[in-house]
């Protein structure tokens, strides 16, 4: 499955970087991951557009739908049977703009908390890390 991460900046922090690495490295041995850091100063619905177009464009919005481990496995199951490239846009520290939440194919909530900016791109990584270790039938999940 093809998997694109936009994010607005990139990890910052020393353990942000660290975290971001080690999963995606993870997260590479179950797809083809691609990702997108636009610079905060683009943080414009235009450029994030632009990015995610051809895309199944999924936002991350703290109003979107939350989902347990094994349900995001399904559900990411289900898109890769679609055969189209899944993209995850995560804004910057302000959220996203409008225009990209109400042109998403979904919106999607990580938690009903607000996480620093940093540590939201870690959780997302190593969330659908574990849920492809699920999918996969992996003892990671547990």
């Amino acid at each position: 499955m093809k998997l694109h991460i936009i994010t607005i900046g990139q990890p910052k922090l020393a353990y942000a970087k660290q975290g971001w690495e080690e999963y995606l490295k993870r997260l590479k041995l179950f797809h083809d991951v691609r990702i997108t850091h636009i610079a905060d100063k683009h943080n414009e619905a235009a450029h994030i557009l632009a990015a995610a177009s051809g895309s199944y464009k999924i936002a991350l919005e703290i109003a979107g739908k939350q989902l347990t481990s094994p349900q995001l496995a399904d559900f990411l199951e289900k898109r890769a049977q679609a055969g189209q490239e899944v993209c995850f846009i995560i804004g910057g520290p302000d959220g996203l703009p409008d225009e990209v939440t109400d042109k998403s194919d979904y919106q999607w909530s990580l938690s009903q908390l607000t996480f620093p900016h940093d540590l939201a791109m870690v959780v997302l990584m190593e969330t659908l890390y574990r849920a492809s270790s699920i999918a996969s039938g992996l003892p990671y999940h547990k």
